[in-house]
This record gives structure tokens, sequence and C-alpha cells, in this order.
């Protein structure tokens, strides 16, 4: 299969969840390098470290904190071209059986209900 790709993504616009540290950190600032203007979405916008990327407050267990940055991305640049969806939740340690329920909410609030509500959110930004 032969895959059109990019080398550059000058004048787009990118959004990374969980953007503060590992995975999400590391995908924020290689978009960044490559051109992207990257939103990089934290539960503490002062965490991120990467001078290149424009924090927003951003947990996705929160519809309000959601609603705001997409609206923030909106109304400073009008497009939305790239979403990592990256905020994650490590799923409760013990057995199912064992789980605490509370924890089951909360893992699956961020690691399902939060990334779909983005999107859904998103989709007006994003290219057809």
């Amino acid at each position: 299969m032969d895959l059109d790709v990019d080398e550059t993504l000058d004048g787009q616009v990118a959004l990374v969840t969980g953007a503060t540290r590992g995975i999400g950190a590391a995908i924020a600032s290689a978009l960044s390098d490559i051109g992207a203007t990257v939103y990089a979405g934290a539960r503490d916008p002062g965490d991120v470290e990467d001078d290149d990327l424009r924090p927003v407050r951003l947990d996705v267990t929160e519809d309000a904190e959601i609603r705001a940055a997409v609206d923030r991305i909106a109304d400073e640049t009008g497009r939305l071209d790239v979403l990592v969806n990256n905020a994650g939740r490590a799923p409760p340690g013990d057995p199912l059986d064992e789980a605490d329920v509370a924890e089951i909410d909360a893992t699956l609030a961020t690691n399902l209900r939060g990334p779909v509500l983005l999107a859904r959110e998103a989709l007006p930004l994003l290219p057809d």
C-alpha cells in the first residue's frame, strides 16, 4: 500500500491530549518539529515544558474543559487538522471481580468517554 506522507505540517494545527509526558509529549514535540502549531492538552498547563507548544487546560473527563479547549483553538486558528487522543489512565490493578467501581468508572471516563466527546466537539474543525 502506498501512502502519501507530508514531510512538513506547516500551517496545520494539532491538538494532543496528555501532552505533558511520555508518548504524548513526544508526539506533540514531533508534530511541532515538522511545522504544526501544536496545542498541548494538559490537566495543568504549567506542566507543559516545551516552549514551542501552546499549553491548553484539558482534562478529558471534564466536559466544560473539552468545550473550552476546542473553542480556544477555533477562536485562535479557525481549524484543527490533527487530533491525537493520547490522554489515558491505567486500568485498576485488581482482578475485575475485585476492582473498585469508582476506579473502573474513572478509567472509562478517561480512556473512552473523554476521547469520544473530544472527537465529537472537534469534528466541526477537522477537515473532511
